[in-house]
């Protein structure tokens, strides 16, 4: 009777820790760095559906746990090696559940002993800590709004322009005038629009000067031309420079015919009594002219061609 009593508890106490004791089992590892009160006999879980059991859990060092789950042996041609590992809870304060995912990617099928990926659970305390921070905030913003809506209320400025009957009248003359300014705006890109396919067409002076080909040619000719006239510009410029600068090297120097001209003063002297010498002789040379006209022989002559000269008058 004790040995059956002892083999009823120890049945019962594996029962208890939910231990696969008739069915067929492989085992897979993971680890994590933090269990989150994880306990050997929690329930694994692949996709939701039950699979196994937690056998044990060792700490290998100060930062890494290790788990290891026994699994229905029908779940070895199921679960990759790709699938993740995370620790969850059974409702939101149950017991602690180990839930193996299917990562979907291509991958082998996890071996007996095989390691899967694991994933970080979510920290309870911390969630309900941002959910404290949460509502700390919502407060603080359903006390900025309350005193906003208090000031709304002992604002005698608001409700005199809610009250104000005449926004209305000045909302519609507004809406008028931008209905007009609308209308307005219309009928110039209209007018835009016509210049632009008149221009497009060829029509206009506009149209005509993008449009017409041999305008095109007649303006690129003219450049042409000036652009020859340019170049003679430039080469007459270059040889007046040169006449220039030789002019101012003979001035400088003191050589050829203008240098002689402009510094030589005896020079200057002879040019002077030249120039005296032909007006003297131009004078003279006039004086016989009249006497050779007022002479016997050639009194006639010069009558004659006086005469000629009135008639043709």
């Amino acid at each position: 009777m004790l040995a059956g009593l002892l083999f009823l508890v120890i049945l019962l106490y594996l029962i208890g820790r939910n231990q696969n004791l008739f069915g067929k089992t492989y085992m897979l590892k993971a680890k994590f760095t933090n269990v989150q009160g994880l306990i050997a006999g929690n329930n694994v879980r692949f996709a939701g559906i039950q699979t196994g059991t937690v056998k044990k859990i060792e700490i290998v060092n100060d930062t890494l746990i290790e788990i290891s789950m026994l699994i229905d042996r029908k779940m070895i041609s199921i679960i990759h090696q790709s699938a993740v590992v995370s620790i969850g809870t059974e409702g939101f304060v149950g017991n602690k559940v180990v839930n193996i995912v299917p990562s979907g990617k291509e991958s082998p099928l996890a071996k007996d002993g095989g390691y899967l990926e694991s994933k970080g659970a979510v920290n309870t305390g911390e969630m309900l800590e941002t959910l404290s921070n949460t509502n700390n905030a919502i407060a603080d913003i359903a006390t900025g709004l309350k005193l906003t809506i208090q000031k709304l209320n002992n604002s005698d400025a608001l409700w005199t322009l809610l009250n104000d009957k005449s926004i209305p009248a000045h909302l519609r003359s507004s809406l008028a005038n931008l209905h007009t300014a609308t209308g307005n705006a219309s009928a110039i890109t209209e007018s835009l629009y016509e210049i632009v396919s008149n221009v497009k067409e060829g029509k206009g002076s506009v149209g005509q000067l993008l449009n017409d080909s041999s305008l095109a040619v007649t303006l690129d000719q003219s450049a042409q031309r000036i652009k020859v006239a340019s170049g003679r510009a430039d080469s007459l410029l270059y040889e007046l420079n040169s006449i220039i600068a030789g002019i101012r090297n003979d001035l400088n120097d003191g050589k050829g015919s203008v240098s002689v001209l402009l510094k030589d003063s005896a020079t200057a002297r002879q040019l002077r009594t030249s120039l005296d010498n032909i007006q003297k002789g131009t004078d003279g040379f006039n004086q016989n002219m009249e006497a050779l006209k007022h002479s016997f022989l050639f009194r006639g002559y010069f009558r004659k061609k006086n005469k000629q000269n009135n008639k043709s008058f």
